[in-house]
């Protein structure tokens, strides 16, 4: 499912007409994800106190990494010229393909661990919400890995790559999950979080600074609102 939507997210930034909606939209999705779907699932774990501060450690790191080590987002920078860029979003594709992974991972270890000692309909319920919500974060990871990377391949390859995480996780919490439990997966899960909503703030800033204010709020309004309502409706749903 995961794969799928980021081929589906490519596919969109390809076709030319609407590859100025894909961004902004894909952008906004990560960060309804990291609002509506991490950071509640977090707070129902371990409180919201220590949930904002471990999304806020996620953000920080990223934002100290952009200034002090790595230019995460360089086309944010005043002094940056676009007219030279390969990419639009060049910088992203790194720490995205990092979140993603680290989540898909996530995702993956929850859907093995749930299966140990929970009842039978939360044995069906989480995969089932895990795989829905794959979709949209899907599409999200290929539109902003598509202007992240020069080719349609490479992109295609990291998500890929990045979802299939999801794999080594589901095999590693069958294995590994009876030993170490799953209270502690809260904790990358809080810094993932970060990432994901820096990454997205960041790519709606750069939108906007390309093509105005108003299409790129509307766009990314709407991915965030799209994420929101499949995060809770799907929570719901399988509660």
């Amino acid at each position: 499912m995961g794969v799928g939507g980021a081929a589906l997210g490519i596919r969109l930034t390809g076709m030319r007409e609407r590859a100025r909606v894909v961004v902004p939209f894909s952008a906004g999705v990560l960060i309804g994800v990291a609002l509506f779907g991490l950071l509640p699932e977090l707070a129902s774990e371990i409180g919201w106190t220590i949930s904002l501060a471990l999304f806020a450690a996620g953000y920080g790191a990223l934002l100290l990494v952009n200034r002090f080590v790595y230019p995460v987002c360089p086309t944010c920078a005043h002094d940056h010229d676009h007219n030279a860029c390969s990419t639009e979003l060049h910088g992203f594709a790194g720490p995205l393909i990092a979140a993603a992974a680290v989540h898909a991972f996530l995702d993956g270890w929850s859907i093995a661990t749930v299966q140990l000692a929970v009842p039978l309909g939360l044995r069906v319920a989480v995969p089932l919400a895990v795989a829905l919500h794959k979709v949209p974060e899907g599409i999200a990871l290929g539109g902003i890995l598509r202007v992240s990377v020069r080719s349609r391949s490479t992109a295609f390859a990291w998500a890929a790559l990045a979802e299939g995480a999801t794999l080594v996780g589901g095999a590693l919490g069958l294995t590994m999950g009876p030993h170490l439990g799953s209270e502690w997966i809260t904790y990358p899960l809080g810094i993932a979080a970060g990432w994901l909503f820096y990454l997205g703030y960041h790519a709606v800033h750069e939108e906007v600074r390309r093509r105005g204010a108003r299409a790129a709020f509307v766009a990314s309004l709407s991915g965030v609102a799209g994420a929101a309502v499949l995060q809770r409706g799907v929570e719901a749903l399988f509660r």
